[in-house]
């Protein structure tokens, strides 16, 4: 598992660091869960530099940051989505528009069980906002007009059963999609052990790039 730690001597290579993602969540005044063991952070980051753009690609994280004991914590990432993919973009299955996710903090709004029936993932269970966009061209109008409150299946799932994905397509209808399915067991392990600790209830927490400062400044 790509972790972060501190005893961890052969760290791979993170985009961020736990403390920049804990000062970006802690200064937009979100909870940051520092009680226990396994009492999960997931903090997915949506890359700034794509703006309204439409690009197709897994240029998200998702993060979950946690302690194994008292004072251990541990940082783990992967690539993902938190946008909708160019095909649901432009074949709009809701006629108020593709769905985007509003950055926030949902607390409980996840659980575990099954992506269309299909595997085990963090179903949405609590009410989230989404910008809608119906305008099916190049870029995303996120319209504050737009914004809609409520259960839309907004899942946190993986892409592939196998290998990792390098197009989102149709993998994203407004889900929040990881890239590599085997970074998803991760995940989905550290949910299954965190609900043995906490309960089947996850809090979900979007921000972006843009949020989270350079360690050198």
């Amino acid at each position: 598992m790509k972790t972060q730690d501190n005893g961890d001597k052969e760290k791979e290579k993170m985009t961020f660091t736990l403390e920049q993602i804990k000062d970006a969540v802690k200064a937009k005044g979100y909870k940051w869960f520092e009680s226990g063991i396994f009492n999960l952070n997931i903090v997915g980051i949506r890359n700034s530099e794509t703006g309204s753009e439409i690009t197709n690609k897994f240029d998200d994280l998702i993060t979950v940051s946690y302690k194994t004991d008292k004072d251990t914590w541990v940082y783990w990432e992967a690539d993902c989505t938190t946008d909708p993919g160019k095909h649901w973009a432009e074949n709009l299955f809701n006629p108020n528009g593709v769905a985007i996710l509003v950055p926030g903090q949902y607390r409980k709004s996840h659980t575990i069980g099954k992506h269309k029936g299909k595997y085990l993932a963090l179903k949405q269970c609590g009410k989230v906002k989404v910008y809608r966009d119906d305008n099916r061209n190049a870029n995303y109008d996120l319209n504050p007009r737009s914004i809609q409150e409520g259960l839309f299946g907004i899942n946190i799932h993986r892409a592939s059963a196998t290998g990792t994905s390098k197009q989102i397509d149709k993998w994203s209808a407004g889900c929040q999609v990881i890239a590599d399915n085997i970074k998803f067991d991760e995940f989905m392990s550290l949910a299954e052990e965190a609900a043995e600790h906490w309960g089947d209830l996850f809090t979900y927490t979007l921000i972006e790039s843009k949020d989270v400062k350079d360690e050198t400044v």
